[in-house]
């Protein structure tokens, strides 16, 4: 019996195993190696049929999965358009989105805006500078269920005026005994502008940058 055919083979697989190192076989050359197969296997005593036919079903399996990953990739790249082009969408309006950030501008703050999920017996919001710092400290008493929101005269607790700037507050709320209420804090702006990063958009409000999937409300003025 010849043995050129199994040398082949064998040449073919060390090709084969130096180039696997280097990149992942694609579905051409597992074909391809599965043909070399068959032309070297021995008339009189060929290979084992169920063999091939697992390697037929890997093969099969290969392909599927490459074509599952090409679908995935356009599927991705399109809702990338929508989202950028939803995003863009949004400059010129008003937003309203889950955050704790205010602005203030020519000595004026924007109001502290926050929701309960229960009644208040009482409330105090805490206000940071962009740095961390403390800057103020409001207290509200009874509060009901429902969306409220806290003015600032834009003074610090020693009742001088703070920059114009970006700020941070945290809402603590407590009922009759004492226990804390869960709420939900917002922030609001008109976007001037959209910003993308590592595949997220974030709409641009003053000196702000408000994650797209935090708007919960939208409105034109």
């Amino acid at each position: 019996m010849s043995i050129s055919g199994l040398e082949q083979v064998s040449s073919r697989s060390e090709t084969t195993s130096t180039s696997s190192s280097k990149q992942v076989m694609g579905k051409d050359d597992f074909l391809h190696l599965l043909v070399t197969q068959m032309q070297a296997q021995d008339p009189l005593n060929p290979m084992d049929s169920t063999a091939f036919t697992a390697q037929l079903a890997q093969f099969s399996s290969l392909e599927q999965l490459q074509n599952i990953n090409s679908s995935l990739g356009t599927l991705g790249t399109s809702q990338a358009v929508m989202t950028n082009s939803q995003a863009v969408g949004f400059i010129g309006k008003t937003i309203k989105a889950v955050g704790d950030s205010i602005e203030v501008q020519d000595g004026q703050s924007q109001t502290l805006q926050f929701a309960l999920n229960k009644n208040a017996a009482g409330l105090y919001a805490k206000i940071y500078d962009a740095q961390g710092n403390f800057v103020r400290q409001i207290e509200k008493g009874a509060t009901e269920t429902g969306e409220h929101s806290l003015a600032w005269d834009g003074r610090d607790y020693l009742g001088g005026k703070v920059p114009d700037g970006t700020y941070t507050y945290a809402v603590a709320a407590i009922d009759d005994l004492g226990n804390s209420i869960p709420l939900t804090q917002f922030t609001s702006g008109e976007v001037t502008g959209v910003h993308f990063q590592n595949g997220v958009a974030y709409l641009q409000c003053g000196s702000r940058e408000v994650p797209m999937g935090n708007v919960v409300q939208v409105r034109e003025e």
